[in-house]
């Protein structure tokens, strides 16, 4: 069986939209594209190298693949992430019948075709970019490990990795660093169902009620 990792770029509150240049994914009037590069140094740089250098296939969303393939079979020959993006599988979630032109390009209609795939024979299947499959594999239990890349500035708007529809589900760290230049890597794996519990030591308050009636009433 393959695992599904996912690797993502985000920012401190959450943005992962159009991390490589300006004209990526302007959606939405996004108006930071290129903010990964100010940031990125050599131990971020070792993290894609060891995630990317030995056998793997991509598992993408339709926007991501539309991006990739308009990009990496067009840099040049023996390009360190070019040429194994080319040689590697990629697999799209989408609903629609556009053409996937790129090589080795195959189309998955639904998250019952990412479980089959998961069952198959292969290499692992890693997800870069493509916001809309983190809250749908949480949903399915299909992520294996998500590796977060994560730099110290806030954007304020754009395309969360956790956007709309993301489960309530536990996290378990399995690795971690901080590089020198104050940007975290932090690998999680799943972790069950999100447990909650309480502080609290007493018995409520006059106080306390009367706020939970307040909360009650709407008028808070």
């Amino acid at each position: 069986m393959r695992k599904i990792i996912g690797a993502a770029f985000v920012s401190l509150d959450g943005v992962m939209q159009a991390p490589g240049g300006p004209d990526e994914d302007p959606t939405g009037g996004f108006g930071y594209g290129g903010w990964l590069a100010p940031y990125a140094d050599e131990a971020v740089s070792q993290q894609i190298g060891a995630l990317f250098g030995g056998s793997f296939d991509l598992l993408l969303g339709r926007r991501t693949y539309d991006i990739f393939a308009a990009y990496w079979p067009f840099v040049e020959k023996g390009h360190p992430i070019g040429a194994p993006f080319d040689r590697a599988a990629k697999f799209v979630l989408t609903g629609g019948s556009q053409k996937l032109e790129w090589q080795n390009s195959h189309r998955l209609a639904d998250m019952g075709a990412v479980a089959t795939l998961k069952k198959s024979d292969g290499p692992d299947l890693i997800i870069q970019g493509s916001s809309t499959l983190y809250p749908q594999l949480l949903r399915a239990g299909l992520l294996d490990r998500l590796i977060l890349m994560i730099f110290p500035l806030t954007l304020g708007t754009g395309k969360r990795l956790l956007g709309e529809g993301t489960p309530a589900r536990a996290m378990r760290m399995a690795e971690h660093k901080v590089t020198a230049r104050g940007n975290i890597i932090a690998v999680y794996e799943p972790g069950g169902q999100t447990q909650t519990g309480s502080f609290v030591e007493i018995g409520p308050s006059p106080a306390e009620l009367a706020r939970r009636a307040k909360m009650a009433a709407g008028t808070w």
